[in-house]
């Protein structure tokens, strides 16, 4: 069940060309998916992460990520999920993490929160520790995973550069339309495709 919280944050005015270090991350709630308030001016740039199927935004005050074919952020707590940049998004369940995503080490989350600290940066979040032993039961093996073998990175939804401002598009139905044109790459991991199958992407495919 979605976390009601009631914090915004309001931006100042970006110039051109934006300046994606301003972008901050406020919280409130969009139905029937979370709006977690990623106000971006534009697509953000991502680089990939050394040694992982993942993308990181640098220049973001967020952790922001992208992988197979969405994106994914670490907000309060909480994971989310969405097909396009400024969402909607969709709260994912813990057990649920791709894994991949969980292994990104603690120095690519650009807005780390306080109980990181301590931890290696060159490593991943300490998650049993955070999250407790159940979650580590049903998770025991998301830090087990041989980065050697790792699937190549989904290609980038550069399409969605043209969508900025007031032309981004808030509706599902219309994100969807637009991807089946634009981008042609289907999740393969099986954990990312069922939530971009509930995010209500992937329809009619």
């Amino acid at each position: 069940m979605l976390k009601i919280r009631n914090l915004i944050l309001v931006l100042g005015a970006l110039t051109f060309p934006p300046d994606f270090s301003a972008a901050q991350v406020s919280v409130g709630i969009g139905l029937p998916h979370a709006s977690i308030g990623i106000n971006l001016p534009a697509y953000p740039r991502l680089v990939r992460v050394p040694g992982y199927p993942v993308y990181y935004a640098p220049q973001l005050e967020a952790n922001f990520f992208f992988y197979d074919g969405m994106y994914w952020v670490y907000q309060h707590d909480d994971w989310y999920a969405s097909a396009w940049y400024n969402g909607p998004w969709g709260r994912v369940e813990r057990v649920d993490m791709p894994a991949f995503i969980l292994q990104v080490p603690l120095r690519y989350y650009r807005h780390p929160p306080a109980y990181f600290h301590g931890w290696r940066p060159d490593a991943p979040p300490r998650w049993g520790d955070r999250w407790g032993h159940d979650w580590e039961r049903h998770r025991s093996d998301w830090d087990r995973r041989d980065r050697r073998v790792a699937p190549l990175p989904a290609p980038l939804p550069t399409y969605q550069r043209q969508y900025s401002g007031d032309r981004y598009p808030r509706q599902v139905e219309r994100q969807d339309a637009i991807q089946r044109q634009e981008y042609r790459y289907r999740p393969r991991d099986p954990v990312v495709q069922q939530h971009y199958q509930q995010s209500g992407q992937g329809r009619g495919r």
